[in-house]
């Protein structure tokens, strides 16, 4: 452990996050840096978001603002952040996880490690045959809404840990690049995507 750093975040853990964010592939960000460009100088870059998230010197760049079509003629908008940022985030979702996942309902598949869309259909037709009812929840603007205090009082309940709470809460308070060019602050609402 690096005695000078303010946080003991593994250096073990930031690869690991890049692999998952690698694997994910996914849009350049606000920067215009793909993953193919990240990994020109990836010793670098990786050394750069360790140093910073261990140091609590780190602050997310703005998000990304696009939307996309959905099937009704409307618009979604999607966050999409860097790929640090997207790297810096997997590193706090890999330790907060396991502290959460054993409070999640068996039977709720959305964003869950290992849980997919085609599962939840799987489980909705075996249920079709089971019962002659079902219930379709969407709570509209859901992203778009969310409390940043309540949001923060729900991690704390499941981890104290300093620089998680820190960066989750400098997260939720990320601007947004709109469309237009326009930097948005938030004082509500999370990105769809990130």
């Amino acid at each position: 452990m690096d005695v000078a750093k303010s946080y003991h975040i593994s250096k073990y853990a930031v690869m690991e996050a890049y692999e998952r964010v690698k694997a994910n592939k996914g849009a350049a960000g606000v920067d215009g840096e793909s993953i193919a460009d990240f990994e020109k100088d990836l010793k670098n870059n990786l050394y750069k978001i360790w140093n910073k998230m261990s140091s609590g010197s780190y602050f997310p760049p703005a998000v990304k603002s696009v939307e996309i079509p959905k099937s009704d003629g409307k618009k979604r908008k999607l966050g999409i952040p860097t790929v640090s940022d997207r790297v810096a985030q997997m590193v706090v979702k890999i330790y907060l996880e396991p502290m959460v996942e054993p409070y999640f309902h068996p039977d709720s598949y959305g964003y869950r490690p290992k849980k997919s869309a085609i599962q939840a259909l799987g489980v909705t037709r075996k249920r079709c045959w089971e019962y002659d009812w079902v219930i379709d929840i969407d709570i509209k603007g859901f992203f778009d809404n969310i409390d940043h205090e309540l949001m923060m009082r729900a991690v704390k309940k499941h981890t104290q840990e300093p620089w998680i709470l820190l960066y989750v809460q400098r997260w939720l308070e990320a601007p947004a690049k709109e469309v237009n060019g326009s930097i948005v602050d938030k004082d509500k609402g999370t990105p769809q995507g990130g």
